[in-house]
C-alpha cells in the first residue's frame, strides 16, 4: 500500500517536475550602451530581460527576476539583431569569376547546400538574426530555410524568395550557354515572356514556399550578355507578376541598376528596388511618396570595385559605370528621404563581412543612428516582420547583438559582434 502510493505521488508530481526542467531561467542582458532601435538615440547602462524566446523588459528601469542569469557585456553597446534585405546565401563569388562561377552551376544541389549552411552559420555569428535571401537556384535556398526552422542546423531567419524572376537572356536568365549542351530554362527556374509566363513563374515559386518574390527589372552588372540599366519586363509583365505576389501576400524585390526599369517597376507597386544605382530625382521622388524603399547593397559596389581588374572585360565596364553614379544617387536618395533598408548583396562580397554595409553607408553620408535604423527597424518594416523583430521591445523576439564599445562613435565596431542572441539561444559570446 505504501510503495503504490509513493508510487501515486512520484507519477503525480512528473509533469511539475518536466514542466520546472523545460523553464529556462531568464537572462539578463546588460551593457555600457544600449540603441533600442526605436528611438535612434543611445542610452547608458543598457538592460534586456530575456525569457525563453522573447524579450520581457529593457531599459534601465527593467525589473531583473530574482532567479535570472546575469550576462554583463561591460562596455559595449545592446543593439537589436541585424537585418541584411538582400544576401545570397546558397553561393560565393570567387576571386576567380569563371572558376566560382562553374564551380557553384555543376555542384549537385545537396553539395551546394552543405556550402550554404556554412554561409549561413558565418552570417549568424556575424549578428544577422535575419536575411531576406533574393534569389536562388535549384531551391537550395527553400531547404536551408526550413533546415534553419527546425533546428538541424545554425543559421539566421530567413525570408527567401526561391528563384528571381526575369526575361529569357535577362539578368535572372543563365549565361549564354550553347543551348544544345546546356538545356535553356522556363518558368519553373524563373525565366518567362508574356504576362501569363510572368504569372506562372510567380506562381511556381510560392508553390514550392518563396516567402518573397524577386524580380530582375533591369539589367545586371554581374552577366554577361545584357546591358546594365536597360529595362528587362514589360509593363504587362510587371503587372502580372506584382498582382499575383500581392494577392498571395508576398512583397516584391526589383533588382534595378537602370532608371526606367526602375520606374516601371514602382508605377506597378513594386515593395523595394534593389541597388539602384542609376536612379533619377524624379523616380526617387515617386519612390518616397509610393514608400518604395530603395535597398542599395553598398558592399556589392564595394567588393566589386576591389575585383575589377580580374572580371571579364565586359562586365568589368558595367561595375566600372555602376560605381562612378552608385554614389551620387544614393547622397540624392538621403536628401529626398527615400525609405532606405540595409542589404548587401552577400554573395557577391564574402559572408560574414555583412556589417562592413554599416561603416559604408555611413562613408557616403548617413548618421552613424539612421545606418543602425537601416539595418534593424527599417529592414523589418520591408520584410513585413517589424511586428516582431526589428527592435528592442517587450514581447518581440530576442535577437540581440552587443558590439564592443559605444557604437555611435565608432560604427565599424558592428563588424566585430562580442556576442548574438537569436530568438533567446546564446549563439555567440565572449
Amino acid at each position: 500500500m505504501i510503495r503504490r502510493v509513493l508510487l501515486s505521488l512520484t507519477l503525480a508530481s512528473l509533469p511539475l517536475l518536466a514542466t520546472a526542467a523545460e523553464t529556462p531561467a531568464p537572462v539578463v542582458l546588460k551593457a555600457a550602451h544600449l540603441f533600442d532601435g526605436r528611438s535612434g538615440q543611445l542610452v547608458d547602462n543598457g538592460v534586456v530581460v530575456v525569457q525563453d524566446e522573447k524579450i520581457v523588459a529593457v531599459g534601465t528601469g527593467a525589473t531583473l527576476p530574482a532567479n535570472a542569469r546575469v550576462i554583463d557585456l561591460g562596455d559595449a553597446t545592446l543593439l537589436p539583431g541585424f537585418i541584411d534585405a538582400h544576401v545570397h546565401l546558397d553561393g560565393e563569388l570567387a576571386a576567380n569569376y569563371y572558376l566560382g562561377f562553374y564551380e557553384n552551376m555543376f555542384r549537385f544541389p545537396v553539395e551546394q547546400a552543405h556550402y550554404a549552411a556554412r554561409y549561413a552559420k558565418r552570417t549568424l555569428d556575424a549578428g544577422f538574426t535575419t536575411v531576406r535571401n533574393a534569389g536562388a537556384g535549384d531551391f537550395v535556398d527553400i531547404g536551408l530555410r526550413n533546415a534553419i526552422n527546425a533546428g538541424v542546423i545554425s543559421g539566421p531567419r530567413m525570408i527567401t524568395a526561391a528563384h528571381a524572376i526575369g526575361s529569357p537572356g535577362g539578368h535572372c536568365d543563365q549565361s549564354p550557354f550553347p543551348p544544345d549542351r546546356i538545356a535553356p530554362v522556363g518558368p519553373l527556374e524563373g525565366v518567362c515572356s508574356g504576362a501569363d509566363e510572368c504569372r506562372t513563374a510567380v506562381r511556381y515559386q510560392m508553390k514550392w514556399g518563396a516567402d518573397v518574390i524577386k524580380i530582375c527589372a533591369s539589367g545586371g552588372v554581374l552577366s554577361e550578355a545584357d546591358p546594365v540599366d536597360v529595362p528587362q519586363l514589360t509593363r504587362e509583365e510587371l503587372a502580372a507578376i506584382m498582382s499575383e505576389a500581392h494577392a498571395w501576400k508576398r512583397k516584391v524585390a526589383a533588382h534595378s541598376h537602370g532608371d526606367l526599369a526602375a520606374r516601371m517597376a514602382v508605377e506597378a507597386g513594386v515593395d523595394s528596388i534593389e541597388h539602384g544605382s542609376f536612379l533619377t530625382e524624379e523616380t526617387m521622388k515617386l519612390m518616397k511618396s509610393k514608400g518604395t524603399y530603395l535597398v542599395p547593397t553598398r558592399l556589392a559596389v564595394y567588393w566589386v570595385n576591389k575585383q575589377v581588374a580580374t572580371l571579364p572585360p565586359a562586365i568589368a565596364e558595367k561595375a566600372r559605370a555602376a560605381a562612378a553614379e552608385h554614389e551620387k544617387t544614393f547622397r540624392t536618395a538621403l536628401r529626398i528621404g527615400v525609405p532606405i533598408a540595409f542589404g548587401t548583396d552577400t554573395g557577391v562580397s564574402p559572408h560574414g563581412m555583412n556589417a562592413k554595409e554599416f561603416a559604408l553607408l555611413v562613408e557616403i553620408g548617413m548618421s552613424p543612428a539612421a545606418a543602425l535604423l537601416s539595418g534593424t527597424r527599417e529592414s523589418a518594416k520591408l520584410l513585413g516582420i517589424d511586428a516582431e523583430v526589428g527592435t528592442l521591445e517587450s514581447g518581440k523576439f530576442a535577437d540581440v547583438v552587443a558590439v564592443p564599445g559605444n557604437v555611435l562613435q565608432n560604427i565599424a565596431a558592428t563588424e566585430q559582434p562580442l556576442f548574438v542572441m537569436k530568438h533567446g539561444q546564446i549563439v555567440r559570446r565572449p
